[in-house]
């Protein structure tokens, strides 16, 4: 594994870096005062705002588009994932900035899963207006009735009616949903419950205008609404789509959300180093302009400890990342699955402590709206239970560990002894 970044992706960087110095970070906090405004005046925050659409052709005109999708010829600009991920860290510093690239979530898994597993007719209809950064889309999977953790649980029914598919079920957290221009939803459901364990469950494209989706609210997030992106509550009531909308076919839903979840996990994981990094700038800030006691606080032993802390944590976890990134581009995301898993119960959790220290140093500050800390911290405590919380992960990984140390039949348990 290389070091050094590849010369396209040191290009793309340091264009990346120019970009959000002249048109991210100085626009902020108009972006919150747009989204505040149109619910105030519009009685919608779930607009589009002008800010980010004013944005996009500016990126896409500079080839910041579509980084995040490798080997697809609808998207020739898109990246390797060991080239994307310092891209993709950089985003991550505010929330909103990866839709200026057309590189947020849901759309980029949502995109993935369409290039690879939709067929001819769903790529013309969906993923490319989505490539062009025209639609939004979200991806229903989580359930309120039931532990989604396990995804052999949720209960939505597919049923095949002639030539259509008919849907029921009850769905929430599904992100992006609110947005006015979200147009397709990607919905996990059951197509048979008689089926073996993991081939009960099928994907299907639904229009998010369909007869019988009904979002019945926006969920809050530690009070956050999160508009214009969130999450919703919906319930599906004898939705009918044509059957050709299944993904692949009946009973392939875990191996196609086995392929949309690795690259959405570490895109969430490099974002979040983003959002450590954008932590430890601001508490190195705040702490270098503060005097308590007689010095400046940032000269104080216990917030030099932390600080160090901070760059340890920061720098292990993105080592990590770029480990597993490189694994999936060389060996593919089934044989980078414990590095995913490990990445995806690290960064978040790092991230979370480095936003925490972030927040003391600045006092009641910190938990304002005057910074953006605590908002970082409610969007980024979210991390370490979507795309499968830590538990799980954790347990996947303890089984792949064990495995390495299992005897086959007739070998010899004992391990040999040796000399200290």
């Amino acid at each position: 594994m290389e070091f050094e970044y590849s010369a396209r992706c040191a290009s793309l960087r340091e264009k990346l870096l120019a970009f959000m110095d002249a048109h991210i970070y100085p626009n902020e906090h108009a972006y919150k005062q747009e989204v505040d405004t149109n619910g105030k005046e519009k009685g919608n925050r779930w607009l589009a705002t002008k800010i980010i659409e004013d944005l996009k052709p500016l990126a896409r005109e500079q080839g910041l588009w579509n980084l995040f999708l490798p080997k697809s010829p609808r998207a020739p600009e898109g990246l390797s994932n060991l080239d994307y991920a310092p891209l993709c860290e950089i985003m991550g510093r505010i929330p909103w900035a990866p839709e200026v690239f057309n590189c947020s979530a849901p759309d980029t898994g949502n995109m993935e899963t369409i290039e690879r597993y939709g067929s001819e007719e769903h790529k013309r209809t969906w993923l490319e207006p989505l490539l062009r950064g025209e639609i939004r889309s979200a991806f229903a999977m989580t359930e309120p009735d039931v532990a989604s953790s396990d995804a052999t649980n949720i209960g939505t029914r597919i049923e095949r009616d002639g030539d259509d598919y008919v849907i029921n079920g009850h769905k929430w957290w599904i992100s992006g949903a609110g947005d006015p221009r979200c147009k397709i939803f990607i919905l996990m459901g059951k197509t048979d419950p008689d089926a073996a364990r993991h081939s009960q469950q099928s994907m299907i494209l639904v229009p998010a205008d369909a007869k019988g989706v009904d979002i019945k609210r926006p969920l809050s997030v530690f009070g956050y609404d999160d508009a214009p992106h969130g999450h919703c509550e919906i319930v599906f009531t004898n939705v009918r789509v044509p059957a050709s909308n299944i993904l692949l076919g009946e009973g392939r839903g875990f191996e196609i959300a086995q392929g949309r979840l690795g690259p959405g996990r570490i895109h969430h994981c490099m974002r979040a180093i983003g959002t450590a990094e954008r932590a430890l700038e601001l508490m190195c800030r705040r702490l270098n302009s503060r005097t308590a006691f007689g010095r400046k606080i940032s000269e104080q032993g216990v917030w030099r400890e932390r600080i160090a802390e901070s760059r340890i944590m920061i720098d292990s976890a993105r080592l990590l990342t770029l480990k597993a990134a490189y694994m999936m581009d060389t060996v593919g995301n089934k044989f980078a699955k414990a590095e995913i898993a490990m990445i995806k119960v690290l960064a978040p959790t790092m991230a979370q402590k480095i936003i925490d220290w972030a927040i003391q140093a600045h006092g009641g500050g910190g938990v304002s709206d005057d910074f953006p800390l605590a908002m970082l911290w409610a969007h980024n405590r979210t991390l370490r239970i979507a795309d499968g919380p830590d538990e799980v992960h954790r347990n996947a990984i303890a089984k792949l560990e064990l495995a390495k140390y299992m005897s086959l039949p007739g070998e010899d348990l004992e391990l040999p002894v040796t000399r200290s």
